[in-house]
């Protein structure tokens, strides 16, 4: 690898220090882009490899192939969803008890979850509990030809953190290689007509290949038990929001998340029972097609162990279709101590789907 690239990677990667996120008062508009050259994702995969040296080998997953008809004369578009733990708050709120603080250090963790994301390649790659956009995420995956978009929490639990890096909240990047920005939205949800601290980020995009329009939307959903109507009214909200950028479901629509609900919730029931006609991609490694994984987090906080269904990928069915998905870790792989780990940088597994547009009625004449 060529020293100016490393020099380069090991500058941008340098964690923000306080002071430094101060100078970003306004967190909804990235800075302009540094006219920097290209990152090549295999030698940035190799650095990242480099810091991990001393930790355990990547765990292996693998895509289970979900078609059901022939090919489509289109790449599939690859999406990634993944709550990536915030840095302030898995080192200083969230209590992870079985997971050693070596573990948490951002140094090796940024590269953890670097690593992930450069081992799938994912076309679009919905983030949640992003707090370092602006000096790691959004300068990295912009040399990748990634554009990317953040929008943080407005009262972000990050920033009652000592030493915290800025608020967190949903970030949304897609390859600019492959789609065109038609229009974007940032969704601060309501709930009753209140205001609420939970946002989402909805995008058009054109596919250069093919000229189809779709939106991408993602979002972060109020965490905890006893919350379960304010969750259910922010869905309704930007559900609301969501049938007037699709044009009442015109536009096909994949939604990413970590809603913080199980499928027995009333959020997920709206979601199913959308007149937008979303299916949830998951549903799709099951047995029947019609069940939930059986978690997508599993952690072991001060309180007790969790294990849940949280994130989903939601999708339109009468346009889009999952060519394939990627497997979940087994318990085996995530181990006893749970997660996060020396092996997995989140307590949420990451999700990642191949899409394709169903083949128009005029193309199947």
């Amino acid at each position: 690898m060529g020293n100016g690239t490393s020099r380069l990677y090991s500058a941008l990667a340098k964690t923000l220090n306080s002071s430094t996120a101060s100078q970003h008062p306004e967190y909804l508009v990235s800075p302009d882009p540094e006219h920097l050259e290209p990152i090549d994702p295999k030698e940035l995969l190799e650095e990242c490899r480099a810091v991990l040296h001393t930790r355990p080998p990547r765990f292996q997953r693998d895509f289970v192939d979900l078609r059901t008809d022939c090919l489509s004369s289109h790449p599939p578009i690859r999406v990634m969803q993944w709550n990536i733990l915030a840095q302030a708050l898995g080192e200083g709120k969230d209590n992870f008890v079985q997971c050693p603080i070596e573990a948490l250090k951002w140094e090796e963790r940024k590269c953890l979850i670097l690593e992930e994301i450069l081992a799938y390649q994912p076309d679009i790659l919905c983030l949640q509990e992003v707090d370092h956009y602006f000096d790691t995420f959004q300068p990295l995956l912009s040399r990748l030809g990634y554009q990317g978009t953040f929008f943080p929490k407005p009262w972000s639990p990050c920033l009652d953190v000592e030493h915290n890096n800025g608020p967190d909240g949903c970030a949304l990047f897609f390859l600019q290689t492959r789609f065109k920005l038609v229009n974007s939205a940032n969704i601060r949800l309501t709930a009753m007509t209140l205001k609420t601290n939970q946002v989402a980020i909805a995008q058009t995009l054109e596919c250069k290949e093919s000229g189809r329009q779709f939106c991408i939307a993602v979002t972060h959903l109020k965490a905890r038990t006893g919350w379960e109507w304010f969750r259910s009214a922010q869905g309704c909200d930007l559900l609301q929001n969501l049938q007037k950028i699709t044009q009442g479901a015109k536009i096909p629509l994949i939604v990413c998340g970590d809603f913080n609900a199980e499928p027995t919730e009333e959020v997920y029931k709206h979601f199913a029972s959308s007149s937008l006609n979303l299916n949830s991609a998951y549903k799709l490694l099951s047995a029947d097609g019609q069940s939930e994984p059986p978690y997508t987090t599993w952690k072991i906080r001060t309180s007790g162990e969790c294990r849940h269904t949280l994130d989903y990928i939601w999708y339109s069915k009468h346009a889009l279709s999952v060519r394939s998905a990627l497997d979940l870790l087994t318990e085996e792989q995530i181990g006893p101590n749970r997660l996060p780990s020396f092996n997995y940088p989140s307590d949420h597994l990451s999700l990642v789907c191949d899409f394709s547009f169903n083949e128009e009625p005029d193309e199947l004449l």
